[in-house]
């Protein structure tokens, strides 16, 4: 057997967010959110898993949406790369799905609370070890809730390092299929006898797709290894430009240098891959004039 790596954003919501994956988000949100001891029974997954569209790659910010019983909304993300403003975005998102539930004239009270719970495969906060991490409006001097409307939950995926044989509670259970469903070729035998996790496991079985969602899957993966490559490479750049020059102002050009340099070469070979012009330039954040010239001299 073979399973998708559901740490990409297609995978993920194909996993947690289509319309037979209910009962399994339903159990990962009760694994990782902390609901005071009274866990969820129901949900609305909103904006269910569609097979994507091959051609263009357009990046999907939030990948599931849900609408608890309790009218909750929850929006879910997994992030492979920690890019400029990514804390901000997650803060907007959140922000926006609160203030966008009322329309005009409508009172305030009618405004239900939003979590917004993001996996990273990077690690964000490096001043304490927990895997998950909570945040919530306090006051500053005595730590009293504002109130519970806006919760941010990040699941960091390189601080977990449990074996399959360490797996202790649900949510371990659930992490570890996160970080490791790509990896593995049989369902592990703690895993199994959990049913939601086992059928998310069916789910993300590479043998269950259509030849549509594999490319689309492929390609998706394919797209954030080259990010993953471009931002290595642009580190790397700047790094033997900054010694080479020795000084701080130096430092600072050869990062400039080299993310420019590492722009151009990833701009490159998302051309020959076929990817539209308006997802290069979102990922570069070079001119669509430049890549236009690029385009036409290849």
């Amino acid at each position: 057997m073979q399973f998708l790596d559901v740490r990409t954003d297609y995978a993920f919501k194909k996993v947690f967010g289509s319309e037979q994956s209910k009962d399994i988000l339903i159990c990962f949100l009760n694994a990782i959110l902390d609901f005071d001891g009274d866990n969820i029974t129901d949900l609305i997954i909103v904006d269910p898993y569609q097979v994507p569209e091959i051609k263009g790659m357009k990046d999907t910010f939030v990948d599931v949406k849900a609408q608890l019983s309790n009218n909750t909304q929850v929006i879910i993300e997994m992030q492979v790369l920690n890019v400029e403003g990514f804390e901000k975005r997650i803060l907007y998102n959140a922000a926006k799905a609160y203030s966008s539930q009322l329309q005009r004239g409508q009172r305030f009270q009618k405004l239900n609370p939003v979590i917004a719970l993001t996996i990273t495969n990077f690690i964000m906060f490096q001043e304490f070890s927990n895997v998950v991490s909570y945040f919530k409006l306090l006051e500053k001097n005595h730590l009293t809730h504002y109130n519970n409307d806006i919760e941010l939950v990040f699941v960091e995926l390189p601080k977990f390092n449990k074996a399959e044989t360490q797996l202790e509670h649900i949510s371990d259970k659930w992490i570890y299929f996160i970080k490791n469903s790509g990896k593995l070729d049989f369902i592990p035998i703690s895993l199994e006898i959990e049913q939601p996790i086992k059928k998310a496991f069916e789910i993300a079985n590479t043998a269950g797709l259509s030849c549509e969602e594999l490319e689309a899957q492929y390609k998706r993966f394919d797209f954030i290894n080259m990010q993953i490559s471009a931002l290595e490479y642009a580190e790397k750049k700047a790094l033997n430009n900054g010694f080479e020059k020795g000084i701080e102002k130096g430092i600072e050009k050869g990062i400039e240098k080299g993310k420019y340099e590492n722009s151009l070469k990833t701009a490159k070979l998302m051309l020959k891959k076929g990817y539209a012009l308006a997802d290069i330039a979102e990922l570069t954040e070079l001119p669509l004039e430049t890549l236009q010239k690029i385009y036409q001299e290849n």
